[in-house]
């Protein structure tokens, strides 16, 4: 009787995350999250595009320039760098089912707790009018989800190159369609390049002010009518309550690809 080649932990955690990326995907085909507030078009001033724009870029940048060591003081870095040991040696002793997914379910911790901070803090402003305002706390509240998932995968996220890496993977995670269906699979590839030449990211080079554009026009893009809701008194909590979804849209990302990351280097040392 022939014996069934069973998969190890390893290739069953990879094919669920494809499982995973396959329905992210199939979310971002079916179009814009605000498309309910679309209708609001003949609204919106049109400077407000131009201003978002500006607004985000800002953001990053006084985060990238100041704010990195002020995100890290809400969480405790060491200790999830000490998580990661523990689970990588865990893997090493004997990798099971349990001990593959612990990475992701640290990764997925995180998240929950950065949406509902976020859900707090998008509220909270929408309730008092602050649109623009709200917008530099909602780049530190998604930076801050970003980087935990990173380190719950074992990567770091202070060099020039890692910034870029995670400016693009934001810009990607808030397309739509075909653009989001097309950038997905250039990222993807851009993972595999990386984690062939050894999972550095020295040989990247893109201009991080170019990718802070990028990014920021495709935030703004995106968010530009709950933003605007957001800026009106009252009902600004409708326009509030996207900043939790726009969150939870980008960390769920960040899972699928710090988690493809991870895996490929996993199956380069020749785990599976």
């Amino acid at each position: 009787m022939a014996i069934l080649n069973r998969k190890s932990p390893w290739e069953k955690e990879w094919k669920n995350l494809q499982a995973k990326e396959n329905k992210f995907t199939a979310r971002r085909m079916e179009g814009p999250t605000s498309v309910l507030v679309g209708k609001l078009d003949r609204f919106v001033p049109d400077k407000l595009t131009s201003t978002l724009n500006a607004a985000f870029f800002k953001g990053f940048s006084l985060i990238f320039e100041k704010g990195t060591g002020v995100i890290e003081k809400t969480y405790n870095k060491e200790r999830k760098e000490k998580d990661f040991q523990i689970n990588t040696y865990a893997t090493e002793l004997g990798a099971d089912k349990r001990s593959v997914r612990s990475f992701t379910r640290q990764a997925r911790a995180a998240k929950k707790v950065n949406l509902l901070v976020s859900s707090v803090e998008g509220i909270g402003l929408g309730l008092i009018g602050a649109g623009v305002p709200d917008i530099p706390l909602f780049i530190a509240m998604v930076l801050k989800s970003v980087y935990e998932i990173a380190l719950s995968y074992g990567y770091r996220y202070d060099t020039e190159e890692e910034k870029v890496f995670i400016l693009k993977l934001i810009q990607v995670a808030m397309m739509d369609g075909e653009e989001f269906q097309a950038a997905n699979e250039e990222f993807n590839q851009l993972i595999e390049e990386i984690v062939e030449d050894g999972d550095s990211m020295e040989g990247y080079r893109v201009n991080k002010i170019e990718q802070m554009r990028a990014t920021s026009e495709a935030l703004s893009a995106e968010m530009i009518y709950t933003k605007f809701l957001q800026g009106q008194l009252i009902i600004g909590i409708a326009g509030g309550i996207f900043d939790p979804i726009y969150v939870n849209r980008i960390s769920d990302y960040a899972v699928l690809k710090y988690r493809r990351r991870f895996l490929r280097s996993k199956e380069q040392q020749g785990l599976f």
